[in-house]
C-alpha cells in the first residue's frame, strides 16, 4: 500500500480529489506543468538554501540522500542527539515524513519547516490548516516512534519568524477545532483514498487552473454536466445537493419549491434565497442564447475621466511591481491611454517610487470615476501605504476607496446585481464573454509573476513589454466589461 505524506494530505486540504488522481490516473493525462508552479517549486527551494546558509549552530545536513539511505540517517542522527537535523525521513506504520527539520528539545524532537509564505493566515494568527497538516503527520511519526518532544512543532516564514504551530490548541468560535482534530479527520480522509474504499469526484473552483490535472477534470466536470460548473456552487454545497439534484440540467429544470420548507431548504448550509439563486443560474446556462442581465438598476458615478485601474504584485517577494491605468474621457473609447508606473528594479526604493507616482497620477484626475476588479487593489494600496507612508495617510486611501466614485466591479456589481450565462465570472471570463481578446496567447495573473521573475535576472525588454501589454489589457477588459454591464437590461 501507498505510504501517506505530507504532500497527500497537503494536498487533500487545497482539492480533496488531487490525492486521488496524483494516484490512480495516467500521468500521461497530466497537463504541463505551468512556469509559475514551477516557479512557486525554485523559489521554495532557493529560499529554504537561502535560511539554512544563515544558521547559526551545528547542522547535520541529510538533504542529499533519498530513500531508504536518509531514513537511515535521520536515525542515526537522532540517536546520536544531533542538535539540529535538515532534510531528514522518518517512518512509522503506513505514514512517511520528510520534515525539512527536526531539532533537538528536551529528551525529544520537534519537527519543523521551512515555507516561504507567511506561518499564519492573514492578521488573526490562525493556524494555516494546508501547513498544519504536514506538520501534525511529522509529529505523529515521532509519537508513534516515542520520539516527540511535543506537539508544537514549527514553521520558519518568509518574514524569518518561527511560528509555532500548538496542535491541540482551540480555534474558532462557533465550532471550536484543534489542528491536531483537522490532521485527524484529514488522515482518514487520504487512508480511505489510499485503500480504494471510495472515489473522489472533482469540483470546479478559482484553484483549479494552476493545477496539472486542470484539463482532465474539466472534461470529466463537462461530461457528467456536474454542479460545479455553476458560479458560486462549490464542492460543498454541490455534494450537499446532488443526490436529489445531480446536475446542471436537473437543476435547470427542477421545481424549486419542492425543496423550500419556511425559511430553510432540505439541503444543509443552503437557504432559499441561495438556491432560488443557484436555480436562476443554471437555467441561464442551459438556455441556448440566453442574456446576461441585471438582477437591479444600477447606476455609476458620473464624470468626465474615468480611470481602469489594475495592479500586478510578486507574491513570494511581497512586491508590488506595476500599476496600470487606462484613462478615457467623456466616454469615448478613442480618447483612451495607457498610464503605467513600473518598478525597475526590486528594492523599496522602486516600489516606493513606483507607487508614489501612481498616486500622483490618480490624485491629480481627481473627482474622477475609479474602476477596479475585486478588493485586491485596495488591499494592496492600504499595506504600501503602511510600508510608504510618506506617500499619502491611511485617510487618503481611505478616501479614495470609499468614494461613490470608486467602483469595485466585481463585489459592488457583478456579484449583487448581475447573472452571466458562464460558469464563472472572473474578469477573464466575463470580457472575453462580451468579446475582448487579450494579446497574450497565455494571459493570468500567475504567468505575469512568471514574467517579471525572469526580467528581474535578464531585464529583456521583451519581457517587460509582455507584461505591461498584459496589464493595459486587463485595464480594457474591465472598461469592456463596464460598458457591457451599461449595456443590460433589468429581467
Amino acid at each position: 500500500m501507498h505510504p501517506i505524506t505530507a504532500t497527500m494530505l497537503y494536498d487533500w486540504t487545497q482539492c480533496p480529489h488531487r490525492p486521488y488522481v496524483d494516484l490512480f490516473t495516467n500521468r500521461a493525462k497530466r497537463d504541463e506543468t505551468s512556469p509559475f508552479v514551477k516557479l512557486l517549486w525554485e523559489k521554495g527551494t532557493a529560499y529554504e538554501l537561502e535560511v539554512m546558509a544563515g544558521v547559526q549552530q551545528p547542522v547535520r545536513d541529510l538533504s542529499s540522500y533519498t530513500g531508504d539511505e536518509k531514513e537511515l540517517r535521520t536515525i542515526e542522527a537522532i540517536q546520536k542527539e544531533e542538535p539540529l537535523i535538515y532534510g531528514g525521513r522518518v517512518t512509522a506504520d503506513d505514514l512517511l515524513g520528510e520534515p525539512d527539520l527536526l531539532r533537538r528539545e528536551g529528551d525529544g524532537y520537534l519537527a519543523g519547516d521551512i515555507k516561504s509564505g507567511a506561518g499564519e493566515e492573514g492578521d488573526d494568527g490562525k493556524p494555516k490548516k494546508h501547513y498544519g497538516v504536514q506538520l501534525a503527520l511529522y509529529t505523529d511519526i515521532l509519537e508513534r516512534l516515542r520520539l516527540s518532544n511535543s506537539r508544537r512543532p514549527f514553521v520558519w516564514d518568509i518574514h524569518g519568524n518561527e511560528v509555532t504551530y500548538d496542535l491541540d490548541e482551540q480555534h474558532g468560535k462557533q465550532s471550536p477545532w484543534t489542528m491536531w482534530e483537522v490532521y485527524q479527520d484529514t488522515l482518514m480522509r487520504v487512508r480511505q483514498i489510499v485503500a480504494q474504499e471510495y472515489q473522489t469526484i472533482p469540483a470546479y473552483c478559482s484553484g483549479c487552473k494552476d493545477c496539472h490535472w486542470y484539463s482532465f477534470c474539466l472534461s470529466n466536470l463537462e461530461r457528467s454536466d456536474d454542479l460545479t460548473l455553476i458560479f458560486d456552487l462549490g464542492r460543498a454545497k454541490r455534494d450537499a445537493m446532488v443526490d436529489r439534484i445531480p446536475t446542471v440540467s436537473d437543476l435547470a429544470v427542477a421545481e424549486i419549491g419542492g425543496f423550500m420548507s419556511g425559511k430553510k431548504t432540505v439541503f444543509p448550509g443552503i437557504g432559499p434565497s441561495t438556491l432560488l439563486k443557484l436555480h436562476e443560474r443554471a437555467k441561464l446556462v442551459k438556455t441556448e442564447g440566453a442574456s446576461p442581465y441585471l438582477k437591479a438598476p444600477v447606476s455609476f458615478p458620473s464624470s468626465e475621466i474615468e480611470l481602469f485601474f489594475d495592479i500586478e504584485v510578486d507574491p513570494m517577494r511581497d512586491f508590488c511591481y506595476l500599476h496600470g491605468f487606462v484613462e478615457r474621457r467623456g466616454g469615448d473609447s478613442a480618447t483612451e491611454r495607457y498610464n503605467a508606473f513600473f518598478a525597475n528594479a526590486v528594492n523599496q526604493e522602486e516600489e516606493e517610487r513606483a507607487f508614489t507616482e501612481a498616486w500622483t497620477y490618480i490624485s491629480d484626475r481627481r473627482p474622477c470615476a475609479v474602476y477596479y476588479y475585486s478588493h485586491y487593489e485596495r488591499t494592496v494600496w492600504r499595506r504600501l501605504q503602511e510600508k510608504y507612508p510618506s506617500v499619502c495617510t491611511s485617510d487618503d486611501i481611505e478616501s479614495l476607496f470609499h468614494s461613490i466614485d470608486s467602483v469595485d466591479l466585481f463585489t459592488d456589481v457583478v456579484r449583487k446585481v448581475t447573472e452571466w450565462p458562464t460558469r464563472d465570472y472572473s474578469l477573464k471570463t466575463l470580457a472575453t464573454y462580451l468579446g475582448f481578446n487579450w494579446r497574450d496567447p497565455h494571459p493570468s495573473g500567475a504567468n505575469s509573476i512568471e514574467w517579471f521573475d525572469r526580467w528581474t535576472k535578464a531585464k529583456d525588454e521583451t519581457i517587460r513589454k509582455r507584461i505591461l501589454e498584459y496589464n493595459h489589457d486587463d485595464c480594457v477588459a474591465t472598461r469592456v466589461l463596464l460598458d457591457g454591464i451599461r449595456e443590460l437590461q433589468t429581467a
